[in-house]
Parts: structure tokens; C-alpha cells; sequence
């Protein structure tokens, strides 16, 4: 398989065009996405799936769609709004705006998500937040990195927290667990770690690359949801995995973890 830039799809070179395409994008979705937040006349419908979708969400994906197929169009999309096209040996992963339900009741906790993934691995990924000031991204083999505002980007690093005592849980929704049938194994995490909270969408794994949250999981979550955080958290030093700790982003689950707690997490759930 040969690259867009180069003979490995992996190399340094290669790599950093696709991210610095995926930055690209996650400027253009800014602007559009920022122009529709809180604006009186949003249009709001709903998915057969009864999930809302806005003209934000649509905007978004159809302005990167549009320049993807332009600057790369050998490779495939996953788009959450228009589907599946072309190769999946390359493929984007597009989240347009993640948190629609924020989005369209005024709440700044929402991003849009762009991942590249090679052979079913996400190599790259982006998770754009502009109603927080909020940037994080990541390359494989070369390291987590947030904007945050004026500040200069910094890299980034999981909290160093051994015992799931001392841990900070974010568990996104409890109807989540719910349905999933994981409710008591939730209250039983619940009650082992230091603080629980659900922070939500995006921003719970930004804090866990951040180092200020050491456990995220949530089900009932597509590729799109989670993609980039597969890489932006591993390259922060963490670890990223389905619930049972699977090596997966299909498995309509999450665990992410500062890694010395992922085998902790993964017992906890699993009895």
C-alpha cells in the first residue's frame, strides 16, 4: 500500500501531511461550525435513528468532504452524516460536530472530529473544540499536542496515577451504561475511584490527555466518536481500547486510561 506522500503509509513525512491536511480541516469546520452555534435560526431535524442533526452538522462535513476528495482522492471517508465511500485501507473518520445535543442548546462542550486510519488503525487525529478555545491532535510516533486558547501548543501526558483510589472517573451517561446493561458495574467503579464525574463527549478525553482525568468510558459509541482519541490518547502516553479491552474502535465501546490503570479498569468491568 502506498501513501498520498511517500512508500510507508507510516513514515515521518507522510504522516505529517496527513495531519497537517487534518488541521486544515478542523479550521475550515471552525468556521463554519462557530458562524451556526447559538444563532437564532439554526435548522434543527432529526436522524432515523431520532438523534438531532443540524445545518451545522451537514455544513461541516460536506465543506471537508468537498477538499478531501480534491487533495486525496484515493482515499475513503466515514463520514457520521453522509456514510461510507471508497477505500477503507485509507480511510477518514469524520465526526462534524460531536455533541450535537450541546451544540444545538447553546452548550460550548462540542468538537469535530477528523481521524485518518490506515489498515483499520487510526494513525492521526484531530478534535477540534472553538467554543472552548480547544485544539488537541496527534500523529502516531509523534506525541499529543494542545492549543488552548493564545497559548503556544504544548504536548501532552496522562496523569501519572497508580491506584484506582486516587482515580478521577468520567462515565459520560448513565443511561448509557443503562442500556448497556453495566449500570451496577458503573456504581461499583463508582465507589472505587476518588471522583466520578461525566464530563462528556469530547472534553473527557481531552482531560485524560491532559493528565487531568485518569479513566474515560462510555458505549453506544461509532468509529466517528472516538477515532481520534485512539491516537491523541496513546500518544499522550495513555491507553485506548473497547470496554473489554479489545484493541478496537468498532466494538460500540470505549475505555481510555492513563495506562497504569487500564488492567484495573478492564477487571472492574469485566466481573
Amino acid at each position: 500500500m502506498t501513501s498520498a506522500t511517500g512508500n510507508d503509509p507510516l513514515d515521518g513525512r507522510a504522516l505529517s501531511a496527513d495531519l497537517e491536511l487534518a488541521l486544515r480541516l478542523a479550521d475550515v469546520a471552525d468556521t463554519i461550525a462557530i458562524a451556526r452555534f447559538r444563532s437564532a435560526d439554526l435548522s434543527i431535524s432529526s436522524k432515523p435513528d431520532r438523534t438531532p442533526v443540524t445545518d451545522a452538522d451537514l455544513a461541516v462535513e460536506t465543506a471537508i468532504r468537498e477538499i478531501l476528495t480534491a487533495e486525496r482522492p484515493g482515499d475513503g471517508i466515514l463520514g457520521e452524516e453522509f456514510g461510507t465511500g471508497g477505500s477503507t485501507e485509507r480511510q477518514w473518520i469524520i465526526d462534524p460536530i460531536d455533541g450535537t445535543a450541546n451544540f444545538l442548546r447553546g452548550v460550548p462542550n462540542w468538537a469535530t472530529l477528523i481521524a485518518l486510519s490506515i489498515d483499520g488503525r487510526p494513525v492521526v487525529g484531530v478534535a477540534s473544540a472553538p467554543a472552548f478555545r480547544k485544539r488537541w491532535w496527534a500523529s502516531r510516533g509523534f506525541g499529543a499536542w494542545l492549543h488552548d486558547g493564545d497559548d503556544e501548543p504544548r504536548r501532552l501526558r496522562v496523569s501519572g496515577v497508580e491506584s484506582l483510589s486516587d482515580a478521577s472517573l468520567s462515565f459520560q451517561s448513565i443511561q448509557q451504561w443503562d442500556e448497556a446493561g453495566y449500570l451496577d458495574r458503573l456504581v461499583d467503579l463508582s465507589r472505587a475511584v476518588w471522583r466520578d464525574r461525566a464530563y462528556g463527549d469530547a472534553w473527557s478525553y481531552g482531560l485524560l490527555a491532559e493528565g487531568l482525568v485518569d479513566v474515560v468510558a462510555e458505549f453506544d459509541v461509532k468509529e466517528w466518536d472516538i477515532a481520534p482519541f485512539a491516537v491523541i490518547v496513546e500518544e499522550a502516553g495513555g491507553r485506548f481500547t473497547a470496554v473489554d479491552g479489545s484493541d478496537t474502535i468498532a466494538a460500540r465501546s470505549s475505555l481510555a486510561t492513563n495506562g497504569a490503570l487500564h488492567a484495573d479498569v478492564v477487571a472492574a468491568l469485566g466481573h
